[in-house]
């Protein structure tokens, strides 16, 4: 009966040293990860050229990074709001160079949100959009272009 008592301990020790494991590996790997993308990240954000009237304020809408291109379960393009102003992105468009587009439904960004678009198919959330697609839309070298109801460049992206 001790012994049973014994390998218990040891069974849920080494459940709690496993996970604690794998939790630090996990974080390393994505600082790491993130660090070495920032340097090649190409984030631009565009104004609308002088004389033509914004409709957005101050944007500072941004493409912050495409994550698992070329795999579609996995492949998200996370936008930020980065500006002061919430932004009503309806009829917005987001392109890869290759003819891919995703037409934006009626969705709200406010100050500081992050909205992440899902290739694969999926039920939309406020911070969550999909896609639908059956196959990757993005690969290393592609630019993400971010598009206003009425054809501007508000942000790229160039895929590292």
């Amino acid at each position: 009966m001790k012994s049973r008592g014994r390998w218990f301990t040891y069974i849920i020790l080494n459940i709690i040293i496993s996970a604690a494991v794998t939790g630090t590996v996990l974080y390393l790997y994505d600082r790491h990860q993130r660090s070495q993308a920032e340097p090649v990240i190409a984030t631009q954000i565009v104004q609308p050229s002088p004389g033509v009237p914004s409709n957005y304020g101050n944007l500072q809408l941004e493409i912050v990074s495409v994550i698992g291109a070329g795999v579609t379960e996995t492949e998200i393009v996370v936008l930020q709001n980065k500006g002061q102003d919430s932004i009503l992105l309806t009829g917005w468009v987001l392109k890869n160079g290759n003819g891919a587009s995703y037409t934006f439904p009626q969705v709200k960004m406010f100050k500081d949100v992050i909205v992440q678009v899902h290739t694969a198919a999926g039920v939309n959330t406020p911070v969550d959009l999909y896609w639908g697609q059956n196959q990757a839309v993005w690969r290393s070298g592609d630019t993400a272009s971010l598009y206003d109801a009425q054809g501007i460049l508000q942000a790229s992206y160039v895929i590292p």
